[in-house]
């Protein structure tokens, strides 16, 4: 069985619980490494690695520096095969610079445009893999319907589809007004979400739209949710689809009434003032943090076939907390590092190398692999 050196960067939830996933499921050996800026944090993420797993392996931890690198981190990474980063967004292109720098593959999480656009343009050339955007939405998310995609064109002999959809909401079990909703995970990215402008395809043109401007209802296994447009999650699907499909959009599910909560905040803060820290602000005053969480995903492709009959292909699920080794983990965190821990599998035991986006993952070997099919149950 082979065996790798996996660094993990940032030892918070999601960090935690890819080293758990890595540890319990992996089909290879691995030494982690548990990084955080905060001793406290990144000891703390080893033992719970340590605690809950069923299975024996090397679980360290180290303390990162706070900018770039410093000879203890230096020496770690020679030794390692690949960097699995979850630090915040900002500091995507500091943790691919290293992974350049020690010839390591690197996966992140991060939706910021910016960053990413950064990271693309560094890893454009490199001799070991880059996948970004790795986790949920964007992520799975985007493997999954670009899976539908290329099935639907090959079952009905088409090129091209009508529409193609995406819808993910991370949500509490109960929800109650006014709000009707529940953090799961992180207060910024979720108002980052509602802010920025989302990137879809309308007319088979890619078009740049504000988000929560194209509010529906839908029904999934008899529940009601609102959705509407948010930024983020379509990641590069617009660029690799266009000329393909007619219409493409992520779009955000939420209880019915959290949206025009979300709307009545937005128009009290003041003109000028940032909105993603304000409506971040006003929302952590007045909304709870809730553990007993679950991920609700809905993808679809719609269109003809060749003998011009509308066809559709969707896919469902809905992720409750799920047991892995001793702990049981919110949705919303095994389902992000899930995400994180098969894009590693990928990159340690395939032939990537570049920068790799989500239209360029093969959805059989992703949806297949020991951490997704564990989480979201997607073995076909």
């Amino acid at each position: 069985m082979k065996k790798f050196t996996i660094v993990i960067a940032g030892a918070g939830g999601i960090g935690r619980a890819a080293g758990l996933l890595l540890q319990e499921l992996g089909d290879f050996e691995a030494d982690i490494f548990l990084g955080d800026r905060y001793e406290s944090a990144a000891k703390s993420a080893r033992d719970w690695v340590r605690k809950e797993s069923n299975r024996t392996g090397r679980v360290e931890y180290f303390v990162m520096p706070k900018k770039d690198s410093d000879q203890a981190f230096d020496e770690l990474l020679s030794r390692a095969d690949i960097i699995l980063d979850c630090l915040p967004g900002n500091q995507a292109p500091r943790m691919a610079r290293l992974a350049l720098q020690h010839k390591l593959h690197y996966v992140n999480l991060t939706e910021y445009v910016k960053e990413t656009n950064e990271v693309m343009e560094m890893a454009r050339n490199a001799d070991k893999g880059f996948i970004l955007q790795a986790g949920l939405a964007p992520g799975f998310i985007n493997v999954l319907v670009n899976g539908l995609f290329q099935k639907f064109c090959k079952d009905f002999k088409v090129t091209q589809v009508e529409s193609v959809n995406l819808k993910v909401g991370a949500l509490t079990q109960n929800a109650y007004p006014p709000y009707f909703y529940g953090f799961t995970w992180s207060p910024v990215g979720v108002a980052t979400l509602y802010v920025e402008p989302a990137k879809i395809i309308r007319n088979n043109e890619i078009v740049i739209k504000a988000s929560l401007t194209e509010r529906s209802k839908i029904i999934l296994h008899g529940t009601e949710y609102e959705e509407d447009l948010t930024s983020g999650g379509a990641a590069d699907l617009p660029e690799s689809l266009v000329g393909k499909t007619r219409s493409l959009d992520y779009k955000t599910l939420r209880y019915p009434g959290h949206y025009d909560w979300i709307e009545s905040i937005l128009r009290q803060i003041p003109y000028g003032e940032d909105k993603v820290q304000g409506l971040q602000k006003k929302m952590e005053e007045l909304i709870p943090a809730v553990e007993d969480d679950q991920v609700v995903i809905y993808a679809s492709v719609t269109g003809k076939d060749n003998q011009g009959h509308l066809k559709i292909l969707e896919k469902y699920f809905l992720i409750k907390p799920v047991e892995i080794g001793r702990k049981t983990m919110r949705a919303i965190q095994a389902t992000t590092a899930a995400g994180l821990a098969e894009c590693a599998r990928l990159l340690l035991l395939g032939k990537y190398n570049g920068c790799i986006l989500q239209s360029q993952i093969d959805p059989q070997s992703y949806l297949n692999g020991p951490f997704i099919s564990a989480v979201y149950q997607s073995r076909n």
